[in-house]
């Protein structure tokens, strides 16, 4: 039995917010995430999840606090699982020297260059270790999960349920790097944890993988149109275009107005959970 331990637990919208860290094999240490179970899970039903992975510099607390995920979670029935964005305390160089590598910054990729290699496996992490950990100790049906994110976050959830979409049935994002291999962050974060050579990136570079892994989901996308990051380090409509050209379903909605911010994602967070519940639900 892999053990967990309880941070705090609060009721909330007749379920309970909890906040929760384990040891982990595949980060190296200790790892925390949050888990929405809402009241229906009291029955013993098996619940669908959906996983948030969210971006730069966040823990497990930020999508929890501020997005407002809860109410609509409780009225359909979903639980919402919130991982950490990274290893912390590994005590390598470098490791928090920038927001956009490093602590906090982990891009849900499985480094392979030193020293990275030994703790930051966040890919392994999300979709293996910390899904048989819910599956151990919580009503989750995992045989209905979705995913979803925000800017790195959003990068890690479209990389992941292309590579597993019989897993990860349904999928959305806010803001998402589309392209790393085209942008500052995405350069600067897989040069680093993967080496050199460009061609080991494609694996997590939504835009390349779904030139040949292209799913049944329709892949939901807000984007903020006053966001800062958006001309240089997003590219949503470079996504796109590879989807259209693939066959891939996607609908990206621009936003006007709307910036990077949690306040953008709390904004239609009601909407991307419906958009989850129609796959998942029936």
């Amino acid at each position: 039995m892999t053990d967990f331990t309880v941070r705090s637990e609060q009721v909330c919208f007749g379920g309970t917010q909890g906040f929760y860290s384990h040891e982990s094999a595949a980060c190296g240490g200790t790892m925390n995430f949050s888990l929405y179970q809402p009241p229906q899970a009291r029955d013993g039903e098996k619940l669908p999840m959906v996983t948030f992975l969210s971006g730069l510099t966040c823990t497990d607390e930020n999508f929890t606090t501020k997005a407002g995920a809860q109410r609509v979670a409780a009225e359909l029935g979903i639980m919402v699982l919130a991982p950490d964005t990274s290893p912390r305390g590994a005590g390598y160089a470098g490791e928090d020297d920038s927001y956009d590598f490093g602590t906090g910054a982990g891009f849900y990729v499985d480094a392979t260059q030193a020293p990275w290699s030994d703790r930051y496996r966040m890919y392994s992490y999300i979709t293996e270790e910390l899904p048989a950990l819910i599956a151990e100790h919580f009503p989750a049906d995992m045989s209905r999960q979705g995913i979803m994110g925000h800017s790195m976050g959003g990068h890690g959830a479209m990389t992941i349920h292309l590579k597993n979409p019989q897993t990860y049935k349904s999928v959305s994002a806010f803001s998402p790097i589309c392209a790393p291999m085209q942008c500052p962050w995405g350069e600067k974060a897989l040069s680093g944890y993967l080496g050199d050579d460009r061609e080991t990136w494609r694996s997590y570079d939504s835009t390349e993988l779904v030139k040949s892994a292209i799913s049944s989901a329709r892949i939901l996308i807000d984007q903020g149109a006053e966001d800062g990051f958006l001309a240089e380090q997003l590219l949503p409509q470079v996504f796109v275009e590879a989807c259209e050209q693939a066959g891939q379903a996607v609908e990206l909605r621009m936003q006007p107005g709307y910036d990077h911010s949690y306040y953008f994602i709390a904004s239609f967070m009601e909407d991307h959970l419906r958009h989850h519940a129609t796959a998942l639900l029936g």
